[in-house]
């Protein structure tokens, strides 16, 4: 067994793949006890907000160190500055001004190092249910086999979710109605994220434009340095472009080609992330 068999085996699968797929079954059968249509598409949206909640500490952890580091980005540039041939002391310098405002840089990575083996888990767990055109005999039979105790265990999968089958692409579905999926899932990824980028406040764009304006007055090195400081601005703003545009539709795209029932989880991952950067900038 190699180390990835083995990290699948006693790791991923009974801490993260078996009790995500346990709570999904167990949302399935209560909103089919209840009666309610859409019992399937339902357990998805209840099992990607619980996710979520639990999820949430670390989210806020995040957004919160995003906030500080952003703050501190005048004081960062004036220490870079200062020390820009001693990297040794720059770096000193910089962890004393974290220390201060109570940052801890590797925390804001915390919740992408957490939710990547979650993310993992949560698309192995729908494309058990979904890929394929949905559950077979032989699929339920495995699923079962998942399963902690018989009481969860299934019969069948419902995969019809209010006119939508989870189970089928929208490339595959030949209604036009599926198209608006990946419309509404590349609009939702360029909405999280537009709200995510730091923006830049009219006082760091005047102080900007007077930099630029006094570039006359400086000798040839300072000249050479503002303009490498103004093409690391254009390579960021290029950067932030391509993320604000490029990726939704790389996420619409495999919205069109997977199974309607993972957008579905992905889209209301999207609102959480929207509602919470909104709230945070107010």
């Amino acid at each position: 067994m190699n180390p990835l068999q083995w990290f699948g085996q006693y790791i991923f699968d009974p801490f993260f793949f078996h009790p995500i797929i346990n709570i999904l079954v167990l949302f399935y059968k209560f909103f089919l006890f209840l009666k309610i249509p859409g019992a399937f598409g339902l357990a998805v949206v209840l099992l990607t907000v619980f996710i979520r909640l639990l999820l949430n500490p670390f989210f806020k952890q995040q957004l919160e160190t995003a906030k500080k580091m952003q703050e501190l980005k005048p004081h960062l540039d004036k220490l870079s500055q200062k020390h820009k041939k001693d990297p040794k002391t720059l770096q000193q310098e910089q962890l004393k001004l974290y220390q201060q405002a109570g940052i801890n840089p590797a925390s804001g990575c915390l919740f992408m190092l957490i939710q990547m083996p979650v993310f993992i888990a949560l698309y192995n767990t729908l494309s058990k249910f979904l890929l394929n055109g949905g559950a077979t005999t032989k699929l339920i039979a495995e699923i079962n086999g998942f399963l902690y105790t018989p009481f969860l265990h299934i019969q069948s999968i419902n995969p019809w979710f209010y006119g939508f089958n989870l189970a089928i692409s929208p490339a595959k579905a030949g209604q036009w109605y599926y198209y608006l999926i990946p419309v509404i899932t590349g609009i939702l990824q360029y909405l999280q994220v537009q709200v995510s980028m730091p923006q830049q406040s009219s006082t760091d764009n005047s102080k900007a434009t007077l930099a630029t304006a006094s570039v006359d007055n400086k000798t040839l090195d300072g000249a050479k340095n503002e303009e490498k400081k103004e093409d690391s601005g254009d390579f960021q703003k290029a950067m932030n472009t391509q993320m604000k545009f490029i990726f939704p539709l790389m996420i619409g795209w495999f919205s069109y080609t997977l199974p309607v029932g993972l957008s579905l989880y992905w889209n209301i991952f999207s609102l959480f992330s929207i509602i919470q950067y909104r709230q945070l900038k107010k």
